[in-house]
């Protein structure tokens, strides 16, 4: 099924690429340099990276531009107008989620195969990955149910990771080492144990019973301290996954205002009470469609709020046949300014192992970053970032895609185009980086850019379309003429 060629073809463009963007990015901030004593980017160059669908073009370097003087768009031309003088939202970062189905994968390979992977993710050679999630005990994605107490054990005596401690959290360390002082990690519970549910079960939703709302505090309290105790650093958690959905697997129910009252008369406090008020807790972690009234709810009471980092948010709101609902990110930017939206989840359901080059599964990831970071997004975790070819494992056969498989019979890693895509934003973009205005003429391109901290601007511009698209991109009066390849993703560097 799995062609060595291919893998050859693609690792070799990988490697290419990366090493061309280590002299690039050098000649990019010289280039930048230029342009501060030239007050403007007349005359200094753009560096342009492409991916396409039906060609070898994988983050590979094109010829630079020049920049020139600016000329008024015809309405017959396609532009993209950036204002680096409008900032809005510091970039937080991108990166994926570490699953117990991730560490069982990742302990197949060869340790060569482990290294490649984690340099393809976590280093600047490969896309640059800063955020790691990972779940409290046990979801879908791994080979069984678990907690890290006995059952009944409402005291918490038998708190122990040492499951995680076999396979996860080598991985995880492995992959931090590669992150340097920007690591964002965060984890989120999937469900509470199940004597602490009105099921009495782990899966198929439940509640958590009222009286075990401070045990269940202070077991997120007691994860932090055994994950930092092993050199974890843990940056927050989110309150519960996909509060909303009774799912055939480790799920939990909550309202908008039980959610509310956890987290202002439990889960605040006790992080609070033990010295762990610098730990963010994000809310809701579930999809669009229905964060506002998550955020009203939460976001309105005032004792609430003072706990809460933000909101999280998924896309499956599209499994109805609907559409993705940015303008609910935007309402709630506008309405609770201080707080944050950050995507926690994310990937392309129904696993097929025929469809590993659809390239529809990579513009739906192109989609998504590019408007939810329009709308305010300061973060974007995509699900899991290795899965076998079987699309698991997942102990309930929910099985789906990530941006690499593993061929666990021949050791190979397989990159979908979605790794590419997600890495014309995560390579290029630096944490505290400050999104900028940009805006299209017509909606058959899409755009966002962000300005790094060194003053480098970074635009990322996707084709959905079936024809190359003729482009100018003006900037401070300043111009490039460009052109994108039908189904391809660029980024602009300049």
């Amino acid at each position: 099924m799995i062609r060595n060629y291919f893998y050859i073809l693609i690792l070799t463009t990988v490697v290419s690429a990366c090493k061309q963007s280590e002299t690039n990015n050098d000649l990019a901030i010289n280039y930048e340099s230029e342009a501060k004593e030239k007050k403007n980017l007349l005359g200094t160059k753009a560096i342009v990276y492409t991916t396409a669908e039906h060609t070898d073009k994988r983050l590979a370097l094109d010829p630079q531009k020049t920049f020139g003087k600016a000329k008024q768009p015809l309405e017959t031309e396609v532009a993209i107008f950036v204002n680096p003088k409008k900032q809005f939202q510091e970039f937080l970062g991108i990166g994926g989620a570490i699953t117990d189905a991730v560490a069982e994968v990742f302990s197949t390979l060869s340790k060569a195969k482990q290294n490649e992977l984690l340099k393809a993710y976590y280093s600047e050679e490969g896309i640059n990955y800063n955020i790691i999630r990972t779940s409290i005990h046990s979801s879908d994605f791994g080979l069984g149910s678990h907690t890290y107490i006995e059952e009944g054990d409402k005291e918490l005596k038998t708190f122990s990771i040492e499951k995680d401690k076999v396979k996860r959290i080598p991985m995880i360390k492995r992959a931090q080492a590669l992150i340097n002082d920007d690591l964002v990690f965060y984890a989120s519970p999937w469900s509470p144990p199940a004597f602490m549910k009105s099921n009495n079960h782990m899966l198929e939703g439940g509640k958590l019973l009222p009286e075990y709302y401070q045990n269940w505090a202070d077991y997120f309290v007691k994860f932090i301290e055994a994950y930092e105790a092993e050199g974890v650093p843990v940056w927050g958690v989110t309150i519960q996954n996909e509060p909303m959905a009774k799912q055939r697997w480790e799920s939990c129910i909550y309202t908008a205002e039980e959610e509310r009252d956890f987290l202002k008369n439990n889960l605040g406090p006790t992080f609070k009470n033990n010295g762990m008020g610098d730990k963010n807790i994000v809310v809701w972690d579930h999809n669009r469609d229905l964060i506002s009234y998550r955020a009203n709810t939460i976001f309105e009471d005032p004792e609430a709020m003072q706990y809460a980092w933000g909101i999280g948010f998924h896309w499956y709101e599209t499994w109805t046949g609907g559409e993705p609902k940015y303008d609910n990110l935007k309402s709630i930017k506008e309405s609770f300014p201080s707080m944050n939206l950050l995507f926690t989840e994310g990937c392309q359901e129904k696993f097929d192992p025929t469809q590993y080059e659809r390239w529809s599964n990579a513009e739906r990831y192109g989609n998504s970053m590019i408007n939810d970071f329009n709308s305010g997004t300061v973060g974007w975790t995509d699900w899991n970032i290795l899965l076998n070819e079987k699309g698991g494992p997942n102990h309930v056969q929910n099985f789906c895609f990530a941006p690499i498989h593993a061929d666990t019979q021949n050791n190979e890693l397989i990159y979908t185009p979605t790794y590419y895509y997600i890495g014309h934003f995560s390579k290029f973009i630096k944490p505290k980086a400050k999104r900028i205005s940009t805006t299209m003429s017509r909606s058959n391109i899409e755009s966002t850019s962000f300005q790094n901290p060194n003053g480098q601007i970074v635009t990322v511009v996707m084709n959905k379309t079936e024809k190359p698209i003729d482009y100018k991109l003006l900037v401070d009066g300043c111009e490039i003429r460009n052109n994108i390849l039908p189904h391809a993703m660029q980024t602009i560097i300049y």
